[in-house]
């Protein structure tokens, strides 16, 4: 491989570093917003457990995957991410609020 072969492609590695991380954060914010739903009563265990998790799983040195692709840290907030707004849904559907709120 040639110098500047070499140069595209760390550039190129970088730069999907970068993107990943910056939605992994982002997704990381909306996960902390919705923390206050954790506090619900009618919030599954399961579900609790699988947000508090998740944020562990971004933050642990170990990864299914070498940090610089945080493809399965994205995956882990995405889930817990869905299920506390499924968890949320299921609440607000049985206590009868369909009010337009969200967590964004």
């Amino acid at each position: 491989m040639h110098g500047s072969e070499l140069y595209w492609l760390a550039a190129a590695v970088a730069l999907l570093a970068l993107v990943s991380a910056v939605i992994a954060v982002r997704v990381l914010l909306k996960l902390v917003r919705a923390r206050r739903m954790l506090k619900s009563t009618g919030m599954p265990m399961s579900t609790k457990a699988m947000f508090w998790g998740s944020i562990a799983y971004l933050i642990w040195p170990v990864d299914l995957l070498p940090d610089p692709v945080y493809l399965d840290d994205l995956g882990f907030l995405m889930l817990a991410l869905r299920s506390v707004h499924a968890a949320l849904a299921r609440s607000r559907a049985a206590s009868g609020d369909l009010g337009p709120r969200s967590l964004r």
